[in-house]
């Protein structure tokens, strides 16, 4: 078998290089395990600002308006609601608070995102006293069902292996790769944290965080916005709600953990005061940069070696912008931004 790429991993990022790949037609497969849970534990929020400084999300202006086309591609080829429109309210601590959000709201770069107005809380079951504020062009993907939808595909056309990739059997051969009887020209790691067991991009300073996220039935909420307030509430229909989320260094486990049950449910009673039931508490590990940037770019040795990861908390946003990059890097020559190239990194 010859082809143009092999892809490791298909969370988010690997999805966003897939359709790089599918829009220029060129030939692929994937490899995927099932063990990084970073994307199917994803809130999977698209917004532009960030809500606790008041501050714009790096080029968020430019990633979403890749991001939205790229999702409704996705739902038209495979037939799936996938993008949920909805605003993010923000809830006011203070009149302090609706001030800094007046001020925030008149800067160029957050005028189109931030509304001026100030929204008043008339729902019994939170506890806002002093309201809201609403961000503009924001959303929920579903990032759950998408990467089932797309392995589903992937299987269908014979494009995805269910299995882990043996670093030990890639044999890099002039200008391409063998990996077992596949020959191909370039090979991208999409692979989240698991390219710490990566020998060839296992020097990367990519950060695991862990995140969990809860599950509530809350009959009495009755909201259709996602709310910011110490945690997000994210609805999902049928009065279920999604709480979320922690942020763990030491604890690396695939495994729900006590400890931020209650960290999520301290926060979410400060905020709500109707009854809920817990109904599903996940748990994954993010790939995240300290420079809070991914990490994209080329092997420093092998030129058919490209890594695309680090999309942190705001994959759904970055990844279709960062996989853009790394394709015309490699097929026009086009050079990385700085902020995202590894070879920030180089000693």
């Amino acid at each position: 078998m010859t082809l143009d790429y092999i892809i490791v991993g298909v969370g988010i990022a690997g999805i966003s290089f897939c359709e790089q790949l599918r829009a220029n037609g060129k030939t692929f497969v994937v490899f995927d395990n099932a063990s990084q849970k970073s994307s199917t534990v994803a809130g999977g929020l698209y917004n532009p600002v960030v809500l606790k400084r008041f501050t714009s999300v790096w080029k968020s202006s430019e990633q979403l308006d890749l991001a939205l086309p790229f999702y409704a591609t996705i739902e038209d080829r495979l037939n799936v609601k996938l993008d949920y429109k909805m605003p993010v309210y923000r809830k006011f601590a203070s009149l302090e608070e609706q001030n800094d959000w007046f001020a925030a709201s008149d800067k160029p770069s957050l005028s189109r995102y931030l509304s001026p107005k100030i929204i008043k809380n008339d729902n019994t079951a939170i506890d806002a006293s002093f309201g809201f504020g609403e961000v503009l062009e924001t959303g929920r993907v579903d990032v759950k069902t998408m990467i089932e939808v797309y392995k589903t595909d992937l299987l269908k056309n014979e494009l995805l292996f269910e299995t882990s990739f043996n670093y030990d059997d890639l044999k890099i051969q002039g200008k391409g790769v063998n990996y077992k009887n596949i020959k191909s020209t370039h090979i991208v790691f999409a692979e989240g944290s698991g390219v710490r067991q990566n020998p060839y991009f296992n020097n990367l300073p990519l950060v695991p965080t862990k995140g969990e996220l809860l599950t509530i039935h809350a009959p009495n909420l009755k909201f259709d916005y996602v709310l910011k307030a110490g945690v997000f509430l994210i609805p999902l229909g049928d009065d279920l709600y999604m709480v979320g989320a922690t942020y763990e260094w030491k604890d690396l486990s695939h495994e729900t953990t006590k400890k931020a049950k209650e960290q999520l449910l301290d926060k979410l009673k400060k905020l709500i005061n109707c009854s809920f039931e817990v109904v599903d508490q996940v748990a994954g590990i993010r790939p995240t940069v300290k420079d809070r940037r991914p990490l994209v770019g080329k092997h420093q040795e092998h030129e058919s070696l490209f890594v695309l990861n680090g999309l942190g908390t705001r994959g759904v946003m970055i990844g279709p912008y960062v996989a853009k990059q790394l394709y015309d890097f490699i097929e026009h020559k086009a050079p990385l931004e700085k902020e995202i190239d590894i070879n920030r990194f180089k000693s």
